[in-house]
């Protein structure tokens, strides 16, 4: 257990990202918190495991952030979505994304998310990888058009989203649902508080 000032409306979390989905569910669960961008490139390491890939991610954007927020508690995370040895990115167009959604379809695919939490000091002192199982049903020609035409598989890893439209698709989830979101809050809390980020939750006001 750390020292530092736990996480609080005084003292917000930094989230190294500016995904919609992470900030919509610190959000929800009432973590203050400021988002600032990582800028890191999302890249892949030759060779390397999906969760070896997404713990690293985590870790490059959340060190990333450290210089311009000292001396505040800083979350990184990265998620991966995976079928076999094969990883599905964001696809750049139309063409990736109708790629994506056939190799999908009908199939059990990982969502994969590594999360880094930095200590006001800069230290990693939580590393950690949650994955979830989930199904896509069969998808027709005219679902996989009609659902890009939409533009929301666009920035998604995988094509999609399963808390908006895209959830149509989904025929099973096994695990952490908020995971496939972008960020498994339940070990994410249990993270915060367990390295001193946080000293109860939910947070009083």
């Amino acid at each position: 257990m750390t020292s530092h000032y736990p996480i609080g409306k005084k003292n917000p979390l930094v989230l190294a990202s500016f995904s919609p989905r992470r900030k919509a569910l610190l959000t929800q669960i009432g973590i203050p918190f400021e988002a600032v961008g990582s800028m890191v490139e999302e890249t892949l390491y030759e060779g390397a495991e999906p969760l070896e890939i997404a713990c690293k991610m985590a870790i490059r954007k959340a060190e990333s952030v450290y210089h311009v927020c000292k001396n505040r508690w800083i979350l990184g995370a990265d998620t991966i979505v995976a079928m076999k040895k094969r990883i599905f990115g964001k696809p750049k167009d139309s063409r990736e994304c109708h790629d994506m959604l056939l190799h999908l379809r009908g199939k059990n695919h990982r969502v994969i998310t590594g999360f880094c939490i930095l200590d006001p000091q800069g230290t990693s002192v939580h590393i950690e990888t949650v994955t979830t199982k989930v199904k896509i049903k069969k998808l027709t020609e005219i679902e996989i058009g009609s659902y890009i035409k939409t533009g929301e598989p666009f920035g998604k890893a995988g094509a999609y989203a399963i808390q908006g439209i895209g959830s149509f698709m989904i025929e099973h989830v096994n695990g952490s649902y908020t995971n496939v979101v972008g960020l498994p809050i339940c070990e994410v809390v249990d993270g915060l508080l367990q390295c001193g980020g946080l000293k109860g939750f939910p947070l009083a006001d």
